[in-house]
């Protein structure tokens, strides 16, 4: 028995989200794969994967498992590269980018990535839900605030600065807000993907906001707010255009809260293999030269 393939089989099968998708990636076919990891779970003495008809999932065993078997596969990768000479990155690098982050900075340099680096293939993944590494076979996430996770490592990329902003028209309408406690008297353009819920942070108080349009992008609250529809709460970064125009106008400014982190995570007991540091170094240089992320 083949043990390789059948630790092959099992982490694609997880990544991929079901066995027909990791059958085609490993040009095997859905049965045989199906097949391996049922022989696998049998050598094991244990059940990997929940099976339905919609979706696999891992038990808590099969998480344990994924974790080694993700590093032994890593570690002979590696190995087989530097004995054939082959020490540029490679294989397949699985990415969780939040969505707007991802467009605004990371999307115009991926050509120069890979560019980089010929041998590699970069699977993205742009949402702005949390992304659980194990779970969905991804082996770096770009995060925006603390680390939370003791099973995960961070490398910090920046910082920016989070800012209230509104329309001209709309401030012209119902007034400014002189302190966030004025919040609750106007339509707040709430952020449903938002870790708070609908508790915007300031310097030294949080506050509940509520309003009559709710959105899960935050392109769509910058969309919003620069049409007039409520106020807005977010990376000023994300605002820049309409600043500059002057459409928007910062408001609640002096009660700015403290500078948010964004780290690339990866699980702590993983073994990084050499593409995956390519792409943390290449992120970490463009995010150095952005000045809405030197922010302190």
């Amino acid at each position: 028995m083949d043990r390789l393939l059948l630790m092959t089989c099992f982490v694609r099968a997880v990544e991929t989200g079901s066995f027909s998708a990791a059958g085609r990636d490993l040009d095997l076919g859905q049965p045989n794969v199906s097949r391996y990891v049922a022989a696998l779970e049998e050598y094991l003495n244990t059940r990997l994967l929940q099976r339905t008809t919609r979706k696999l999932s891992l038990t808590p065993e099969g998480e344990s498992y994924y974790l080694e078997a993700r590093r032994i596969l890593d570690a002979v990768e590696e190995s087989e590269s530097s004995f054939k000479g082959n020490i540029v990155p490679s294989g397949v690098l699985r990415v969780a980018c939040p969505t707007a982050l991802a467009h605004t900075f990371l999307v115009p340099h991926l050509s120069n990535f890979l560019e980089l680096y010929p041998e590699l293939t970069l699977d993205l993944q742009f949402n702005d839900r949390y992304v659980n590494l194990v779970d969905e076979g991804v082996e770096l996430a770009i995060r925006i605030g603390h680390l939370q996770d003791s099973s995960m490592r961070a490398r910090h990329l920046g910082s920016f600065k989070r800012v209230c902003v509104a329309n001209n028209q709309y401030l012209a309408k119902h007034g400014i807000p002189i302190i966030p406690n004025d919040l609750s008297k106007h339509d707040c353009l709430v952020y449903t993907l938002l870790s708070t819920g609908t508790t915007w942070q300031f310097h030294d108080k949080d506050v509940s906001v509520s309003g009559r349009l709710r959105v899960n992008s935050p392109e769509a609250i910058r969309e919003c707010v620069n049409a007039g529809l409520g106020i807005a709460y977010g990376p000023e970064w994300l605002f820049e255009d309409g600043l500059k125009s002057g459409n928007l106008q910062l408001i609640l400014n002096d009660y700015a809260p403290p500078p948010v982190p964004i780290q690339i995570v990866y699980l702590a007991g993983r073994f990084l293999p050499k593409r995956a540091i390519a792409f943390m170094d290449f992120v970490a240089e463009i995010f150095e030269k952005i000045s809405a992320f030197n922010t302190r």
